[in-house]
Formats: structure tokens, C-alpha cells, sequence
């Protein structure tokens, strides 16, 4: 067996035991960076219905079942379910508002930063975007602020803890005293491309603008704001 299926071999193991590695983890790192490795990670999980989860804006990777391994462990009814995690619709509704509340500012500061340095370093290393750690950028959010803006929809503070226990308890988020910051799954396991342009041009956008959380108010409302465009970009036909 060759070193390259080892390291493969090594790291399935321990993201099956583990059910999320950081980025830093010294297999995840040659897997990233070793093609061979990472095309045997892939060919290992894949021959029992699992694939790597991996996302460039977040710190940790995971695992997900392929579509038929899903359909042959939880049937059409289970797919159809708006979670297999069993989670409560209220708790549901609780994790989307904290997706929003912490993933959406914190890859609108990702983005900020990586396009900065691109800028600072010129022409010749234009191609280089080094994306700042999720920890780095990723705001906390308020328990108080949380219960205060959104308690009476997410069923009040007895439910509200309880489904923030449930939350932290499948790796969406911390708890660090009384705030709340982003856990190992949670930038993973949500579509950020499904679900931002939902979240920001629709309904939960309105709702999501009464949120009083000192870091996260204000990056959403710059989110939310039009885009404007230069004077040059600007349709002349709409001007009078």
C-alpha cells in the first residue's frame, strides 16, 4: 500500500471519529496541497457513501453522505425532512438566524480582506487571494441581544436555550460566556450560495434588520445596502 493511500487511510478514519478536522490538522494540510492524497481521501469515503466537505472561507472540514447513500439510509421521507439532524423547526429557524447573524458579515469581511491584499501586492501576485481565518473575521453574537430581537419567534428563552444546546451540541456553534460564535460546522453543512440571496433580497432580510448585536447590525445593513456603482458604470439612459 503506498504512503499516499496511508495518509488517506489515516485521515478518513479520523474525520469518521472525529466528525470535523481544522484545516491546520497536519493530514488535512497535505491532503489540500497533495493531489494523490486527496484523490484516495475521496475514492475511500466515496466507496462507503461519504464525501469531504471542504470550504475555503471556513476553518474546518467535514463529511457528508453522497445522494445514494442518502436515499438508502433515510428514504424519500427522510430527504423530504427540512433536517436529519433532528432538530425542532424552531430550532431550524434559530440555526438560519444565526447563519445569517455570523456567516453572512463574516464572508462580506473575508472577501473585503482577501481583495485588499490583492490591491497591496500588485500585478504580479494578482492570482494570490489569501482568504483571512474564519476565526479572525467571524463576529460573536449577543445571547442577550439574540433573546432581546428575536426570542418571541424562536419560542422564548426556555426553548431558546434549549435549542442553543442542541446547536452546539452537532458543531454549529460556540458558547463563550454569554455569546455565541461560530461553530466547526456551521459554515459547512449550510449552501452560503443557496441561502444568502434568500436570506438578503428576501423576508428574513426585514426581520433580520431589527437584530440590536453591536457586530453583526451593522455589517447587515451594509449588506443590505444597494450597490452603487461608478459614475462610468452608471446607464445613461437612466438619468433624466
Amino acid at each position: 500500500m503506498s504512503a499516499a493511500l496511508d495518509d488517506a487511510a489515516a485521515l478518513a478514519a479520523q474525520l469518521l471519529a472525529r466528525r470535523w478536522l481544522p484545516r491546520n490538522h497536519p493530514l488535512v494540510r497535505r491532503a489540500l496541497i497533495d493531489t494523490d492524497v486527496w484523490t484516495a481521501l475521496g475514492e475511500r469515503l466515496s466507496a462507503v457513501g461519504l464525501r469531504v466537505i471542504d470550504n475555503l472561507y471556513a476553518d474546518h472540514i467535514s463529511l457528508a453522505m453522497l445522494r445514494p447513500a442518502e436515499v438508502a439510509v433515510f428514504g424519500e421521507t427522510g430527504l423530504a425532512a427540512n433536517n436529519n439532524l433532528d432538530l425542532p423547526r424552531d430550532g431550524v429557524a434559530l440555526l438560519v438566524v444565526l447563519w445569517s447573524l455570523i456567516v453572512l458579515p463574516k464572508r462580506q469581511r473575508q472577501v473585503a480582506r482577501a481583495e485588499a491584499k490583492e490591491e497591496g501586492q500588485g500585478e504580479f501576485f494578482a492570482t494570490d487571494k489569501p482568504v483571512p481565518l474564519a476565526s479572525s473575521v467571524s463576529p460573536t453574537i449577543s445571547y442577550r441581544s439574540l433573546l432581546a430581537d428575536f426570542g418571541n419567534q424562536l419560542g422564548k428563552k426556555m426553548r431558546l436555550d434549549a435549542n442553543l444546546k442542541l446547536l452546539e451540541r452537532n458543531g454549529f456553534i460556540t458558547r463563550r460566556g454569554e455569546d455565541i460564535a461560530e461553530g466547526p460546522l456551521l459554515d459547512l453543512l449550510l449552501d452560503y450560495d443557496t441561502l444568502a440571496p434568500r436570506i438578503l433580497d428576501g423576508a428574513l432580510g426585514d426581520v433580520l434588520e431589527r437584530s440590536t448585536d453591536p457586530q453583526a447590525a451593522p455589517l447587515l445593513a451594509k449588506l443590505r445596502q444597494p450597490e452603487v456603482l461608478p459614475e462610468e458604470e452608471q446607464d445613461p439612459e437612466s438619468e433624466s
